[in-house]
């Protein structure tokens, strides 16, 4: 088992909280992880951090893929590992239409299609086998859609990438699950039970059957994120993890399309999520808060004092053990809730 610890995206002002990460580091941690929304974005942080430190890794999870072309993409992670010593690591994801569509402007698509070609031009970078042709069904390079001028050319890296950089890509659905399965490294369930892997199963498995050449548990990282909230009041620790899980199941996304929502159904809260979605969407933040039930809370966080957290983390050992879970990313959090996780963890 691997932990990492989530930095997450900023607020209205930024706090990367650099102390933390550096007590992660000397505790073995293995990794720290940057993301963006429509604020900070997930390279400047990572760099950031990994000038300060020298032994953690960090990835970023996620990168946005409507955020940059694949190119691009490929050139910062190729100059963050050269500069790091071979610290970094790529996480992407398709991001949602909102976000696509309503910041970056950029058409949302196909998102698996994106995801899968994206993934395959950034490792024909890496490679340096050649100069980078692809001709995808959302991705064409050397360009020749409309607008194009005829002069665009194949070329080949001047910096020389690590073919074995891995990549991560954030997903929840089935089709996402498959892809990562088929062109990653590992991926990002926002949540997980650890008791409940057969939610992934059957999708990692023909993610791997579709890459065609051995592909298994022993090679793919699934790396969940994971609340963790020390206290001895289990109530009130429950009541700082559920306003996030309340805007993701009720608010991230449209009624008719919200994956997180999905995933929550799929987890076997149903009605629970169809209620909170309901109350979310009605402006009733705090009552769709207050709608998720202890027991969801549970299954996929760890709260109250020291004790319990430790027994608590037994079904994420048992986890690791099956190679169900390769890594663990724990949300940021308390030093005192990192130290608890890592002496029972490692």
């Amino acid at each position: 088992m691997k932990l990492g610890i989530l930095l997450g995206y900023s607020g209205g002002r930024m706090d990367l909280g650099i102390e933390t990460v550096k007590l992660a580091e000397s505790l073995g941690y293995d990794s720290a992880w940057t993301a963006e929304a429509y604020g900070s974005d997930a390279v400047t942080p990572a760099a950031w951090v990994l000038a300060q430190t020298s032994k953690i890794k960090v990835g970023t999870s996620i990168m946005q893929i409507p955020a940059r072309t694949p190119a691009c993409t490929a050139m910062t992670a190729m100059s963050l590992q050269e500069l790091s010593g071979g610290r970094f690591i790529l996480g992407l994801g398709p991001s949602g239409p909102q976000v696509a569509e309503g910041w970056h402007g950029v058409p949302y698509g196909k998102p698996m299609v994106k995801v899968k070609e994206y993934v395959e031009i950034v490792r024909q970078i890496l490679k340096r086998e050649g100069p980078l042709e692809y001709k995808g069904e959302e991705y064409r390079i050397p360009y020749d859609g409309p607008g194009a001028t005829g002069l665009g050319k194949p070329l080949k890296s001047i910096l020389h990438g690590d073919p074995n950089l891995p990549i991560y890509t954030a997903a929840i659905t089935p089709a996402g699950i498959r892809a990562s399965a088929e062109v990653a490294d590992g991926f990002f369930p926002i949540w997980m039970n650890p008791e409940r892997f057969d939610v992934f199963e059957e999708d990692i498995n023909k993610g791997f059957a579709k890459a065609g050449n051995g592909k298994s548990l022993d090679k793919f990282d699934v790396a969940p994120f994971v609340n963790v909230v020390l206290g001895d009041d289990i109530d009130e620790c429950r009541n700082k993890v559920r306003p996030g899980m309340a805007l993701y199941v009720g608010g991230m996304g449209a009624r008719s399309k919200n994956f997180y929502n999905d995933y929550a159904k799929r987890l076997g809260f149903v009605d629970e999520a169809v209620k909170i979605q309901d109350l979310f969407l009605s402006g009733k933040k705090a009552e769709a808060a207050a709608a998720i039930p202890d027991a969801m809370v549970d299954a996929v966080a760890l709260c109250g004092p020291k004790e319990r957290i430790k027994e608590l983390l037994a079904p994420w050992k048992e986890a690791a053990k099956k190679k169900h879970i390769g890594s663990m990313l724990i949300g940021r959090t308390s030093p005192e809730a990192l130290k608890v996780v890592a002496e029972t963890m490692l």
